[in-house]
């Protein structure tokens, strides 16, 4: 069998006679997984095979994530899942968002002349927050998980240390961000072992990560935020000149919120609440699109529709939005249907809304460098899971002896009101940093659910994380399956730039046309700004599992974008 990038596994268990008998099944037939990389989706089915839930194969997912896609998570970053279970019915969103050291006050990120300093924002000891992702796993395999700890890590510990083949955009990457990450000598330990960097197909053996990994394993939180580990790590930190205490990282908890829940046509969704801003921005647009008929409209009306209640959704985004333990945030009103209706009767069905008419700046968005999974397990259980380090190999920090390869988070804060961060996007006193705050997120996970169908989907992609997400709903919504809705093209609005940006294939020729004479302005690929459809600017990795109910089957979506995540769908009977 050949293991490519991106992978769609399918567990199918024998039903019981009653269960076939009934017209819609209480339970799917199986398990599904769909993940980023190959070895993650198989450590997830592995464990779901050792008699582990949709919980454990995703501690086992996550973890082998961490080891094997340094790029986009790992122990050094953290996450946001949205977990069901299936036997209580309960929905729970656990935030395991880093948070910001007592010592990064917005002045420590200014230069002489106080300016923003994105070298500081960006890389190094500076740029990265307090990890949660360890905590998370300890958290979910505690609470939810049928198996012991050191049985969901297993797969990432034996992958760390015996090492795994190099991938070429894995190789790629580090030449982009060496010189930051050969600064480090824990870094240059792990990625340029023996002076020379990683190349593709070399083994990658990460000792350090899968010592600690075996710590977390036995020792849980203790494992991490105390002892050995965190003394590792604050000590690297502060060697290069950051200020991180070990109180600090003893004091990380995960939190767990109620999810946003609303309707969208016969769906009922269930999505991310801040510290995300993710869900909050769903249940406007697809509210304000609600009493349309996308599906029958001219491509250029349906597109400038969605436009426009994207365009809406990021105005608000901007001014209402941070960590809800530190900042009120209006979210019943924001995500009311009398609001929606509001925001629907602004919009021009003939003309575009310029975004200077709708007062205000832009906001901080999430990197492009995440990942996400999703899981549905034969008890009905269900995952969805993005985690990040958010830039490129994070802050390209890894303190000496640990493996763990830190984040850049603290850039998704409003470091200086009214200054753009790493993506060209500002924010303002509601995200500003403090004490053990969280930085808003874009990361949102989601389930869709109907009389006939459950979906489970997210993806990265930085500030076009959400928009994908709608997409991806509206596909469902259209009755496309999950590998069309992964496969989807493509647009984005995020209210400024006002410019609607756009993927090859996903706005028409003669559509692209008719928005421009609506007012729109068009970032297009080259080739497509042209009339052809052959550019490779494309984005996201949005991953998705569909039960579909009436056939009683489960199917996957990976995203085939990446040269290295084709989909292929495995059945293990």
């Amino acid at each position: 069998m050949k293991y490519v990038a991106g992978l769609f596994l399918a567990l199918l268990l024998p039903l019981s006679p009653v269960a076939q008998a009934q017209a819609v099944p209480a339970h799917p037939p199986g398990a599904a997984i769909a993940s980023a990389h190959a070895l993650a989706t198989q450590a997830g089915i592995d464990i779901i095979k050792q008699g582990g839930n949709a919980f454990d194969a995703a501690v086992a997912v996550s973890a082998t994530l961490s080891v094997v896609e340094p790029i986009s998570s790992g122990l050094g970053g953290g996450g946001l899942w949205l977990l069901h279970d299936a036997r209580s019915g309960r929905d729970v969103f656990v935030d395991g968002r880093e948070t910001s050291p007592a010592s990064a006050t917005p002045g420590k990120f200014l230069d002489k002349h106080g300016n923003l300093d994105p070298e500081r924002s960006q890389n190094g000891p500076w740029s990265a927050g307090i990890p949660g992702l360890p905590a998370m796993l300890v958290h979910v395999a505690e609470r939810y998980g049928r198996l012991p700890l050191r049985q969901s890590l297993a797969p990432a510990i034996g992958i760390a240390r015996d090492g795994f083949p190099v991938y070429s955009r894995l190789a790629q990457a580090y030449q982009v961000k060496r010189s930051v990450m050969d600064r480090y000598p824990g870094t240059r330990a792990v990625f340029s072992p023996n002076g020379k960097p990683i190349q593709a197909a070399d083994l990658f053996r990460q000792p350090d990560l899968a010592a600690t990994l075996q710590r977390l394993a036995n020792q849980g939180f203790e494992g991490f935020y105390r002892g050995p580990v965190a003394r590792k790590l604050v000590a690297g930190v502060n060697a290069q000149g950051g200020q991180w205490t070990l109180d600090e990282l003893a004091g990380y908890r995960v939190k767990e919120r109620a999810p946003i829940r609303f309707r969208y046509h016969e769906w009922n969704i269930t999505t991310a609440p801040p510290v995300s801003s993710g869900g909050i921005a769903l249940a406007q647009m697809l509210q304000i699109l609600e009493p349309y008929d996308l599906n029958a409209m001219p491509e250029a009306e349906r597109v400038h529709l969605v436009v426009e209640s994207m365009r809406r959704a990021y105005r608000d985004r901007t001014f209402y939005l941070g960590d809800p333990d530190f900042v009120q945030v209006p979210q019943k009103l924001l995500t009311s249907a009398d609001y929606a209706a509001g925001l629907r009767a602004s919009i021009n069905p003939d003309k575009a809304t310029p975004s200077a008419l709708l007062s205000g700046q832009p906001t901080p968005l999430e990197g492009e460098e995440t990942t996400h999974f999703s899981i549905i397990d034969a008890d009905g259980n269900r995952v969805a899971a993005t985690q990040t380090v958010n830039l490129l190999f994070g802050s390209g920090l890894v303190p000496p002896g640990t493996g763990v390869l830190l984040n850049d988070e603290m850039d998704d804060f409003a470091l200086k009101p009214g200054t753009p961060n790493a993506f060209g996007v500002m924010g303002y006193a509601a995200n500003a940093p403090k004490p053990g705050k969280r930085m808003l997120s874009s990361m949102t996970p989601t389930f869709m659910e109907s009389p006939d169908k459950v979906a489970v989907l997210g993806t990265p992609g930085g500030s076009r994380i959400i928009t994908m997400v709608l997409l991806g709903i509206l596909g469902y919504d259209a009755g496309l399956d999950a590998q069309q809705v992964a496969a989807l093209p493509r647009y984005h609005h995020q209210w400024l730039p006002d410019v609607i940006e756009a993927e090859p294939g996903a706005i028409s020729a003669e559509a692209t046309k008719a928005l421009q004479a609506m007012g729109h302005a068009l970032d297009l690929p080259p080739a497509q700004a042209e009339g052809g459809r052959g550019s490779s600017h494309v984005w996201g990795n949005l991953e998705t599992v569909e039960w579909d109910r009436r056939s009683n089957r489960l199917l996957g979506g990976s995203d085939p974008r990446s040269e290295e995540a084709q989909a292929q769908t495995l059945v293990l009977h």
